[in-house]
């Protein structure tokens, strides 16, 4: 794959729309830039994305590099990246069974292999507002829940995952909706749900998730793209 990342985020954005994260024209993901970070244009769904589709857009929304109007949401992957040195890309989406189970109030549990990625500790929940992230000002406080933690729940709204690059915060975001998929479908059958107890989740997240094996998850995905 080209090292540009205008083609790094048009192949995430597809990647994220064939594993059930489109939701029409919304969403986005983003990778950093010296000058901000390069982000699909507004008025696309993910799977429209292409490389001339993403532009580069700085810490104080002017699009300073490609065509094409900006997403209003942009503070969430600019105020990201200013508070975390070590995040290299930042994806925002409205997976369905996400949003479904965030807004029960109900923590993510490792019920199967998929939650263990991010559980325990628990994911955060951004409670301030529904509504969109519009302001550097909502921007800092989505930035300041996520603490340093690799996902984020803004409830009522959607989910975002960052990563050190666009290939893991991507992975995370899908493993993310899985795990969420898996928590309501174990409850829809009543019964006494059980889980990974802390010590086994953290030797689940070892032996299962290493950098070698996301790596080689985003490779499958793209396979599955192309092979679409």
């Amino acid at each position: 794959m080209s090292d540009d990342p205008r083609h790094l985020v048009a192949t995430a954005s597809r990647i994220l729309a064939a594993q059930g994260h489109d939701d029409l024209i919304w969403g986005h993901a983003s990778v950093r830039d010296d000058e901000g970070c390069w982000i699909k244009s507004a008025e696309w769904s993910l799977g429209e994305v292409t490389p001339e589709r993403v532009h580069l857009v700085d810490g104080a929304g002017t699009v300073r590099a490609g065509d094409g109007p900006r997403h209003s949401e942009y503070p969430i992957h600019t105020q990201i990246l200013a508070a975390r040195p070590d995040v290299g890309a930042v994806v925002h989406t409205h997976p369905p069974h996400a949003v479904a189970l965030a807004a029960t109030g109900q923590p993510l549990r490792p019920v199967s292999h998929a939650a263990n990625m991010f559980v325990p500790p628990a994911i955060p929940r951004f409670t301030a507002t529904a509504d969109l992230i519009l302001t550097p000002e909502l921007g800092k406080q989505v930035a300041a829940e996520l603490g340093d933690a690799s996902a984020v729940f803004l409830v009522n709204h959607g989910i975002v995952t960052v990563g050190p690059d666009l290939q893991t915060a991507t992975v995370r975001a899908v493993v993310l909706e899985r795990a969420c998929y898996q928590q309501l479908l174990t409850q829809s059958f009543g019964g006494w749900p059980t889980w990974s107890d802390p010590v086994e989740s953290a030797a689940k997240r070892e032996h299962i998730y290493s950098d070698r094996a996301v790596g080689a998850v985003w490779d499958h995905l793209v396979r599955q793209l192309a092979a679409a």
